[in-house]
C-alpha cells in the first residue's frame, strides 16, 4: 500500500477575482512548487473550484507520465465524505519544465446545511501520494418558495409518463453525466444569454405544482427564468460545443452546450434554434430565439447550468471561477 504524505500549504491572502472571492495558498519544495487558488465559501447552490499550478523542480526523481498524473478533490462535512471530483489538466503535455495547471469543480447542493466542512486534495507526482487540506467556511442562503398553477395542457406535460418522454430524459441525463477530460472549451466567466434582467423565477426556488385536476407535486427549480417576449435573441453564455439541439416534451426547443469536463449550460422553451448538434459556438453567439414551448406558463427563457449532473446557480459562473489571470 502506497504511503500518503501530508503537507501544509501557506495560505497567503484573500483575493478578489471578478465577483468571486477566494483564497490562495503556496508550497515551495526542492522537487516542485505548488500554487492553489480556490473559492473558500461553501454556499448552498454554488460550487467550489480549485486550480493548482505546479512548477517542477530538478530533483523530481520519479516523475510520472502525463497519463499517470492524477489528483482528486474531496469535500467533507463533519469528517464524512460529501462528494469528490477528479482534476483535469489545462496544460498540454510537454517535456519542458513549465508550469502545469490542473482544475476541477464540485457542485454544492442547494439542500446543504450548516456544518464543519473541509476540502482535501490528494495528488500523485512521483512514487507516492500526497495530500493537503484547504480551509473553507459555510455561508447560508435562503431560497424562495412558490406555487405554480398549471392549466390542463401543462398538467398533461408535467404528468406525462410516456416512453417518449422517458427516453428524452434518459438522453439528456446521459449527456450531463459525461465528463471528457480533454473537452476544455471555455475558461472565461460566463455572460448572460439575454439582455433582460427581468426574473420571473430563480434558481433553487422550492415549487409546488398545482395541477388542473386538483392534485399537486413538489419540485426544485434548477435555473433562472427570464420574462422576455417571444423572439428575443438568446446567446451562448460561453465558448463550447453544442451537444443537444432539439424539441423536447417538457423543455420545448432546447439547446445544451458543453464548456468544460462535466460543465454544461442549458437553454429551454425557445421558439426557434440557430444552432445544431456538433456546432462549436463562441461566447455571445446567437443560438436561438426565446419562446414558450414545452411546459411553460408564458414567454420566457429558462437558463440552467449543470456541473457533474448537479444544477448550480448560474450567476456563480459569471465570476472568474477558473481563476484565470
Amino acid at each position: 500500500m502506497k504511503q500518503i504524505k501530508r503537507f501544509a500549504l501557506i495560505l497567503i491572502a484573500l483575493i478578489c477575482t471578478g465577483t468571486l472571492y477566494g483564497a490562495a495558498a503556496v508550497y515551495n519544495g526542492e522537487e516542485y512548487s505548488l500554487k492553489v487558488n480556490y473559492n473558500d465559501k461553501i454556499v448552498p447552490g454554488d460550487a467550489v473550484f480549485v486550480r493548482m499550478t505546479f512548477q517542477y523542480g530538478k530533483n523530481l526523481k520519479k516523475a510520472r507520465s502525463e497519463s499517470e498524473k492524477s489528483a482528486i478533490l474531496q469535500l467533507y462535512k463533519n469528517k464524512k465524505l460529501v462528494d469528490k471530483s477528479v482534476f483535469y489538466s489545462l496544460t498540454k503535455p510537454s517535456k519542458k519544465s513549465i508550469p502545469v495547471d490542473f482544475l476541477t469543480g464540485l457542485p454544492l447542493s442547494s439542500w446543504l446545511d450548516e456544518g464543519d466542512y473541509s476540502l482535501k486534495v490528494t495528488f500523485y507526482l512521483d512514487d507516492s501520494a500526497k495530500e493537503f487540506e484547504l480551509p473553507v467556511y459555510f455561508e447560508a442562503r435562503e431560497f424562495h418558495s412558490e406555487t405554480v398553477e398549471l392549466d390542463a395542457a401543462n398538467t398533461a406535460i408535467k404528468t406525462n409518463n410516456s416512453p417518449e418522454r422517458a427516453a428524452q430524459i434518459d438522453k439528456l441525463n446521459t449527456i450531463l453525466e459525461t465528463s471528457i477530460a480533454t473537452d476544455i472549451f471555455n475558461l472565461k466567466p460566463f455572460t448572460s444569454p439575454i439582455e433582460s434582467t427581468r426574473y420571473t423565477a430563480h434558481f433553487g426556488d422550492r415549487r409546488i405544482y398545482a395541477y388542473s385536476n386538483g392534485k399537486s407535486s413538489t419540485s426544485l427549480h434548477y435555473g433562472n427564468d427570464y420574462g422576455i417576449p417571444t423572439g428575443s435573441e438568446v446567446r451562448a453564455c460561453g465558448d463550447g460545443k453544442v451537444v443537444m439541439a432539439e424539441n423536447r416534451i417538457s423543455t420545448g426547443w432546447t439547446v445544451v452546450i458543453e464548456h468544460l469536463p462535466g460543465l454544461y449550460s442549458l437553454y429551454y422553451h425557445m421558439d426557434s434554434l440557430n444552432a445544431k448538434e456538433g456546432d462549436m459556438v463562441k461566447q455571445g453567439e446567437l443560438i436561438g430565439k426565446s419562446g414558450s414551448t414545452g411546459l411553460s406558463t408564458g414567454p420566457h427563457l429558462h437558463w440552467e447550468v449543470r456541473l457533474n449532473m448537479c444544477a448550480v446557480r448560474p450567476e456563480f459562473f459569471m465570476s472568474n471561477f477558473t481563476f484565470c489571470e
